[in-house]
């Protein structure tokens, strides 16, 4: 299996279990592009740990550096399952991440291409790079199915 599918089936396999937590199925890991070894990875657990700073992101920056015992991600990519909210995307410049890719848009709370455009702007001290699409009707049908069942 190359590394970019099982990075993708990994963000599946973490966006089910946050469905099976009663999480909102969003989901990332951190990879060394050098070794293309996942670092960690983490869902969702605000409403777990009653703590609306529990995103996926957040939860797989800290995990990784505690991993590596280092204070920066710096030549370290992320991968998500949704576009960063405007608090992840400021994370993940603070830790120096090299790279995001991320699946499906967050047209409403978005915030590296989509809100306030964080991934253009030149105010964010650290520069990454972006990419995004992978698999978005995927991503976006376990979004929308999960909302769809809450409504229910």
């Amino acid at each position: 299996m190359n590394s970019f599918k099982l990075y993708i089936d990994t963000l599946l396999k973490l966006c089910n279990q946050a469905i099976k937590r009663n999480e909102v199925p969003v989901s990332a890991i951190i990879v060394d592009p050098k070794s293309k070894k996942i670092i960690a990875r983490a869902h969702n657990l605000s409403i777990r740990n009653k703590d609306p700073l529990a995103h996926a992101e957040i939860l797989v920056i800290r995990k990784a550096l505690k991993s590596l015992g280092k204070k920066r991600l710096d030549g370290m990519d992320i991968y998500c399952s949704l576009e960063p909210c405007v608090m992840c995307t400021s994370a993940i410049a603070l830790s120096q991440i090299r790279n995001i890719y991320f699946c499906a848009e967050d047209k409403a709370s978005g915030g590296l291409i989509n809100g306030p455009k964080l991934g253009f702007s030149k105010y964010l001290k650290y520069k990454f790079s972006f990419y995004y699409g992978f698999e978005e009707n995927k991503f976006s049908k376990i979004l929308v199915d999960f909302f769809k069942q809450k409504r229910k």
